[in-house]
């Protein structure tokens, strides 16, 4: 192997995905590199990132002035790109996609985050999406919200497959699991085989440290200031709690056996934002088999240089975790509102990345007709 580190990770269960793309990774061999040197057999992509690889250098220049010439609008323009991407990268993946019988060889691409909030628009947007991309081994990432949850149920029963995206409470990753069965069951009702149909739940780590450590410096007590960086990985092991135990359900066995796939747990914001932390401890600390860890580059080079992968490290946690929460709780943290925070601020941020896209893509447009 040429990575001993990340080859560990993989054999323990552990699928690596990318989470980033661009044209240039596409061009250069990048990405092609990172699946046959550092074990990558995904990608992920969110308005985030495309809004950066559209903002530097010349990649998509080329295209951007036909569409131009073309007379497509900036809405148009931005949806060929982005899919132009995804589709190549999905055909760079396409042996991995053989090799694991459709499990990994995945490339998630996002509804529009202004839809977060309208259940059939998203469903009519993930259906496009899918028709455009063409290709069986892409993800149509729904988010986790209220509203998403019956448009993830409805894409599903398309026969789609889904990547549920920003996930941040076990409450629910529970609800999002419901969705999940109740898709399936609609789509075998409507004749759809089952076995061509995959899902990841990517639920978001960092992001719950920083928002909780933030809250806990605040209050500024020895017992707030001794549970910093404690949530983040607790949280990620209660989900895997909750996967073991509905995956172990009479409703799923009843789907296994009409061939349906396990919705595995994607562990998502998996860089270390805070730099009194190990930058690896999100990898190092939620292995365990039959999930998802999809790094941006940087974290992936310090899981091949430097992670310490000691075996599984989420199971039978489940009681230490909840303690965690618990103690949380004693000393004035209010669970349900840190979470609802990271959810409003989820949906914004990735709108926020979609109207940067806009913009710069709209300059490229003008820039194109002169």
């Amino acid at each position: 192997m040429s990575n001993d580190k990340l080859a560990q990770l993989s054999e323990a269960g552990v699928s690596i995905w990318l989470d980033d793309l661009s044209r240039e990774r596409l061009n250069t061999g990048n990405l092609a590199a990172l699946i046959r040197d550092k074990h990558v057999v995904g990608v992920t992509t969110n308005p985030t990132i495309f809004a950066n690889a559209m903002s530097k250098g010349e990649a998509y220049d080329e295209q951007t002035k036909e569409l131009a010439a073309r007379g497509a609008d900036v809405e148009a323009t931005i949806r060929e790109l982005t899919t132009t991407d995804v589709r190549n990268a999905a055909d760079l993946f396409r042996d991995v996609y053989t090799a694991t019988n459709g499990v990994d060889g995945r490339v998630s691409i996002e509804v529009d985050p202004r839809l977060a909030k309208d259940s059939d628009k998203t469903v009519a947007e993930a259906q496009d999406l899918w028709k455009t991309v063409d290709r069986p081994n892409v993800l149509i990432k729904i988010p986790a919200t209220e509203e998403g949850l019956p448009a993830i149920t409805k894409t599903l029963a398309e026969g789609i497959s889904v990547n549920v995206t920003l996930i941040f409470s076990v409450e629910r990753y529970r609800a999002v699991i419901e969705a999940y069965f109740a898709g399936l069951e609609q789509a075998k009702a409507n004749g759809h085989d089952l076995k061509g149909i995959h899902s990841v739940a990517s639920f978001f780590v960092s992001r719950v440290d920083t928002e909780i450590d933030k809250r806990l410096d605040a209050i500024g007590t020895d017992a707030a200031t001794a549970l910093r960086g404690e949530a983040a990985i607790a949280n990620a092991r209660l989900a895997y709690a909750a996967f073991e135990e509905l995956f172990a359900s009479d409703r799923w066995k009843a789907l296994a056996e009409a061939g349906a796939n396990p919705q595995r747990p994607l562990w998502a914001s998996t860089g270390v934002k805070d730099p009194q932390y190990s930058d690896t401890r999100y990898v190092d600390q939620l292995v365990v088999k039959d999930t998802v860890n999809t790094m941006p580059e940087k974290t992936l080079e310090a899981a091949g240089d430097h992670a310490e992968i000691t075996g599984d490290t989420v199971t039978g946690k489940g009681t230490d975790a909840q303690a965690v929460f618990d103690k949380l709780s004693a000393v004035g943290i209010d669970i349900t509102d840190v979470f609802l925070t990271l959810e409003n601020e989820g949906v914004e941020k990735f709108e926020k990345s979609w109207t940067e896209l806009l913009e710069t893509v709209t300059g490229q447009l003008e820039k194109a007709k002169d």
